[in-house]
């Protein structure tokens, strides 16, 4: 089923913006990083940029451990406690750095992989491809980065079509049928498209890039709350690296890789 483009529909056009001068690792979108400390080494795992995405729950959890310690109802405190531990947990976004061999795709997300299929993608580059698909939960990270060294090309927001509540993540028909957001990203060996899903529980996709800005491998484009869902679709003359029941890492595994020639 086609995702029919909206009015957030952005496509690179005959004049794109100039992009800077080489892609930056992270930079655009940088931020001030979190750290904990072990032994004498200390380990980034926070940026003020996820945590940001998470500040309205993060006020509602403070208060309720307000409000229980006001009213010295302490079991209040410690779902206050446990809601707090819950959230920088999920909101946590560490340093990744994948290959940097271009032949390599990278993962665009945490998670299980649930698919490999050989299917149309109908929404930008309209040719059979094959797409994997990876469910994240609500204990995996959830910030999305790039596959490849590229530009955005294209990046079109669809607001979901199912009446009632949304399909969990791992139903195949949720790709169809739930909130998304569709990406393309054109690297020197050729376009890759990426979709954001949301879940029976997640309702907000951030985009964190724009169409014309050029990314490095593994920069953060967005990020989807709460369980959720990814897609990467990829050429069918890659070799595909991961196999369904794989745990993979965005921005780290590699998922599949391009022929060292182009098919005859």
């Amino acid at each position: 089923m086609r995702h029919p483009p909206d009015r957030g529909a952005e496509r690179i056009g005959p004049a794109p913006p100039k992009p800077p001068a080489g892609p930056l690792q992270n930079g655009p979108i940088r931020g001030t990083r979190l750290t904990i400390g072990i032994g004498a080494r200390r380990y980034p795992t926070m940026r003020f940029q996820t945590l940001w995405e998470g500040r309205w729950i993060f006020a509602v959890v403070f208060l309720i451990g307000g409000a229980g310690f006001v009213s010295r109802q302490w079991w209040l405190c410690g779902i206050s406690v446990l809601g707090t531990l819950f959230c920088l947990n999920f909101f946590r976004d560490p340093e990744r750095q994948g290959s940097q061999d271009p032949l390599d795709i990278l993962s665009a997300a945490d998670g299980l992989v649930t698919e490999i299929v050989e299917m149309e993608e109908t929404e930008f580059l309209k040719t059979p491809m094959r797409r994997i698909g990876v469910f994240l939960s609500v204990l995996d990270v959830h910030t999305n980065r790039a596959p490849i060294d590229g530009k955005v090309t294209y990046l079109n927001h669809f607001p979901g079509d199912y009446p009632g509540p949304y399909l969990d993540a791992r139903n195949k028909e949720c790709s169809t049928k739930n909130e998304a957001q569709t990406w393309a990203f054109e690297g020197a060996k050729g376009s890759l498209v990426v979709r954001q899903i949301t879940g029976a529980i997640a309702r907000r996709i951030v985009p964190w890039r724009k169409v014309g800005d050029t990314v490095a491998k593994g920069d953060r484009f967005g990020m989807i709350r709460f369980g959720s869902r990814t897609e990467v679709f990829v050429p069918l003359d890659c070799e595909i690296k991961v196999k369904p029941g794989d745990r993979v890492k965005g921005g780290l595994d590699v998922i599949a890789r391009y022929p060292t020639t182009p098919q005859q």
